[in-house]
């Protein structure tokens, strides 16, 4: 494959987005430029993450499971090899792999797969030792937009006195990515590069600009009831949804809509929800248009998706990531004090507060599913996964069904570039690529894909062909047929105990296979630590 027709690859994660929230997807926030992606190219509509961030990201990156990476959970050490919160040398990056065969790379956004963040500290698994050739973002996980902490160009450390005024963390991430793209043109117009863009939009805080939340004022008013089923209706109207999937229940914590109490409140939260999602879409369209007017849009590969579902969290008062640092500054950079956790009588949205949007619209994020982050039932984990290159993908406009999972974004990557996967990092021999690439699904063939695993904090899983076997820590193996019930409500374990046998089997075997550790054991550790 000649250098210039080499493909160039544009990577987009966000973060802590529902299944239906785009508008594509079903949902109700106005995605322009994303949905005209997925009109111009390929919806998948059974493509999976890990339920996590961290582990997510680690997994897209290098096409293992996250705990062969040493992710297996947070950035916390446990001193166990899958468990040490810091990417290993067993391991290598997409940057590495392509940067390798010729690409330029670069990344605008959350990394939050290096346990040491601490800029006078180790270094060794930041971006720019892990393969990209430029940075900008943030080492940690989510944080203030105006204020972000651990914001970071290349190496160094970007102070909040630094930071231009208007500045607001989706932007930059959007206008980061668009001037390496502008720079890469100018600078090796003949050489591919691998772009990756990973915002932290819409995870917590809800920040936003109020000409954004204006635009979904009242939108929400019908409350989570009603709304779930409206877009269940979408979703089967569009093809994403079978119409034997029925709509899981209301998740039982919380109130029928009609007697919610706070419902202003309520409802502004999920506006700003959602307008931290529709900035993230005018972003990517100014990357988009960027790729336009340097004449690489057609030659590039787009892809889209989330790191987890919809996340549940609803936030205390005492927020903090370690007892001495607080995960949001208390003041704004003028002096005025933030009203820090989850208060009805604070409307969200402003630098001044730190709140999230909680369990019951999580619930609408993820229609039709059950569960959210953390959790591997389908509302953890699936994600919409959107795919765009005009050059190479021609069905415009339609579905994939065939399951798929984050390794395989590595092995799509490599295939496209004609690069070679490496087998050493560093003098250590790196873990066989475990992802399929999704070249021939883009021809509506199948790619071979075989079983899929997970687990995340002791909620663990396993998918064959239709069966789906999953279990909620502590709780038992469930079965679910994804073909007649992919909502998991309808548990078939009792009928079928030799396939729960052997799935289970299975699902033992890879987890002795990738360090997977009994999540007990991780927690008893944890608690004989001084």
């Amino acid at each position: 494959m000649s250098e210039e027709k080499r493909p160039n690859i544009l990577l987009i994660l966000n973060d802590d987005m529902g299944y239906s929230d785009l508008g594509c997807y079903g949902g109700e926030v106005q995605t322009p430029n994303l949905d005209k992606l997925a009109n111009g190219g390929l919806r998948f509509t059974q493509f999976y993450n890990t339920a996590r961030c961290c582990p997510s990201r680690a997994s897209l990156l290098t096409g293992l499971h996250p705990h062969q990476t040493g992710v297996g959970h947070m950035m916390v050490d446990d001193g166990l090899e899958g468990y040490r919160g810091d990417l290993n040398h067993r391991c290598v990056t997409i940057a590495e792999a392509l940067g390798g065969s010729g690409y330029r790379t670069y990344m605008s956004g959350k990394w939050h797969i290096a346990r040491h963040q601490q800029p006078e500290g180790p270094k060794h698994s930041w971006p720019r030792q892990r393969g990209f050739g430029r940075y900008f973002g943030l080492r940690g996980g989510g944080a203030n937009y105006w204020q972000p902490h651990t914001l970071t160009r290349d190496n160094d450390h970007v102070l909040h006195d630094d930071l231009p005024d208007g500045f607001f963390l989706t932007d930059a991430i959007s206008d980061e990515a668009s001037g390496f793209i502008r720079d890469h043109h100018a600078r090796s117009p003949d050489a591919p590069f691998f772009t990756y863009v990973a915002y932290t939009s819409p995870h917590w805080p809800l920040h936003a600009h109020e000409e954004d939340i204006a635009r979904y004022e009242g939108r929400f008013s019908a409350g989570w009831d009603a709304l779930r089923e409206e877009r269940l209706l979408r979703m089967r109207e569009m093809g994403i949804l079978q119409d034997c999937w029925e709509l899981s229940d209301r998740d039982p914590s919380q109130p029928p809509w009609g007697d919610a109490q706070h419902k202003e409140w309520n409802q502004r939260r999920m506006e700003v929800y959602a307008a931290q999602i529709d900035r993230m879409d005018q972003g990517i369209g100014r990357i988009i248009s960027t790729l336009k007017a340097t004449g690489q849009l057609d030659n590039t590969l787009i892809l889209f998706m989330a790191d987890n579902g919809g996340c549940a969290e609803e936030l205390g008062p005492d927020l903090r990531v370690t007892r001495d640092r607080p995960v949001s500054p208390p003041l704004t950079r003028d002096g005025t004090p933030v009203s820090r956790g989850n208060d009805p009588a604070i409307m969200p949205g402003p630098e001044t507060t730190y709140q999230s949007y909680g369990v019951p619209w999580a619930n609408l994020s993820n229609t039709p599913f059950r569960e959210y982050k953390h959790w591997v039932h389908e509302g953890g984990i699936s994600t919409p996964f959107i795919a765009h290159w005009p050059q190479r993908i021609t069905s415009a406009g339609e579905f994939r069904h065939q399951p798929g999972q984050l390794t395989d974004v590595m092995a799509t990557c490599l295939e496209i570039a004609g690069a070679a996967y490496p087998e050493e990092n560093d003098g250590n021999p790196v873990y066989p690529l475990e992802g399929t690439s999704l070249v021939p699904v883009f021809d509506n063939r199948d790619n071979g894909k075989g079983v899929l695993y997970w687990e995340h904090e002791g909620n663990k899983a396993v998918r064959r062909e239709n069966w789906k076997l999953v279990a909620k820590y502590p709780g038992d193996w469930e079965l679910y047929d994804m073909e007649a019930d992919r909502t998991e409500l309808n548990d078939v374990s009792a009928k079928c105990p030799d396939m729960v046998k052997e799935l289970s089997g299975l699902h033992e075997d890879w987890a002795d296979r990738c360090q997977v550790q009994p999540w007990r054991d991780i927690l008893e550790s944890r608690e004989k630590k001084p």
